[in-house]
């Protein structure tokens, strides 16, 4: 068997596990999508609050616009300008920290943390649902990677008494607002444990900064007193921009700019979507309106829903089906009935757990959900 037959092999498992992956042929329509000829809604995008199809948005910020398209540099060459600097600030104010520093992306964001941040001789408690970014930042970093149960806090307390003093530094690992399950951490539990182990506690916001706690993510809005040492968010999200933020105390900041390889060694962001970033916080983040037509859509979806075993409470909408065929038919059937939602499979879930996963956004109409429930609610035998 030669090098190219032993790939060959690999993709035809996933075929034949329904789990092979393809870059779909998509054009956007506002809050709809073309597909395979059809005029779908989308119900599989991360843009939370439908800003990056928002038109007069778009317009809005480019009749304004003066500075340069991109700076093809890394931040610590010439790659950074005014403008880096004033949303570094606006992110600290929004989270009250001393520092914080842009990436390219969540992923960068994560890789670079926690690889540069851990050793060998150090350990990290992460929920077992954190997102894979995390872990692989953990996995290149050395350090030891403990799970705990999904937002089983007790076992976490459990494995902190057993292993805390085993290693020379700890970090508590976990997302506010995860994003295949759409459930939420208790940032007081986790604020408590970090100060009795005394432990690093990092978390991630990517699925809920822009739309808590007034723009600054779901820590700020549930438990004042958070502490976290960072917090990492995405602008891919909710702000429908592009790249990501690490803000904590400044000495970590300052570390993670000397260390993170993810940011060292990244050409930065262009310089006109680091402007839109901060045109959108400040123009539309901030304001509110957004947010509550969001939350009144989630509402009412789990409301028309409540029926179903819909895991969550938030704007992320799982259906767990089991089989990952069953998943994929599952979607298929609803893109059909003109919603555009895709199969979430092993291995981004555990086995026997795969689902659909709607994704609400706050230009969904109350109408649109009914037809939506209708749809399922005519096929569910086929699956449930």
């Amino acid at each position: 068997m030669t090098q190219l037959d032993f790939y060959k092999n690999k993709l035809s498992e996933l075929e034949k596990r329904s789990s092979k992956r393809e870059i779909k042929d998509i054009s956007q329509d506002g809050k709809f999508l073309f597909y395979n000829g059809q005029r779908l809604l989308n119900l599989s995008s991360n843009d939370y609050l439908a800003i990056s199809t928002d038109n007069n948005i778009k317009d809005n910020f480019l009749s304004q616009y003066k500075g340069k398209i991109q700076n093809p540099s890394a931040r610590l060459l010439s790659g950074t300008n005014k403008v880096f600097l004033e949303l570094e600030k606006l992110i600290c104010t929004l989270f009250i920290r001393d520092s914080a520093l842009l990436f390219n992306s969540g992923y960068h964001a994560n890789v670079g943390i926690y690889s540069s941040l851990l050793t060998k001789d150090d350990v990290v408690f992460t929920d077992k649902l954190n997102h894979a970014s995390i872990i692989d930042g953990i996995r290149l970093s050395g350090a030891k990677l403990i799970p705990f149960k999904h937002l089983d806090y007790e076992d976490l307390e459990e494995k902190l008494k057993k292993y805390r003093n085993e290693f020379k530094n700890s970090v508590i690992s976990s997302e506010t607002l995860f994003s295949m399950d759409g459930d939420f951490s208790d940032v007081e539990r986790l604020c408590k444990l970090k100060e009795k182990y005394s432990s690093l506690l990092i978390l991630d916001e990517a699925h809920a900064f822009g739309v808590f706690g007034g723009g600054s993510g779901y820590a700020k809005e549930v438990y004042k007193k958070e502490n976290a040492d960072i917090i990492m968010g995405t602008f891919g999200k909710a702000i429908g921009s592009y790249g990501a933020f690490a803000t904590g105390n400044k000495v970590l900041i300052d570390y993670l700019t000397n260390f993170a390889r993810s940011f060292i060694f990244s050409t930065t962001l262009p310089e006109i979507s680091v402007s839109f970033t901060k045109y959108v916080i400040e123009n539309y983040i901030l304001g509110g309106h957004l947010q509550k037509n969001l939350f009144e859509i989630t509402k009412y979806t789990h409301e028309k829903f409540k029926g179903f075993k819909i895991l969550g409470d938030s704007y992320i909408v799982p259906l767990v089906l089991g089989e990952n065929k069953k998943a994929v038919d599952f979607s298929k059937e609803l893109i059909n009935s003109g919603f555009y939602i895709l199969p979430i499979r092993y291995p981004t879930v555990k086995k026997n757990e795969a689902r659909i996963r709607i994704s609400l956004h706050s230009k969904i109409e109350k109408n649109e959900v009914d037809r939506l429930f209708c749809s399922i609610d005519s096929i569910k035998n086929k699956f449930i």
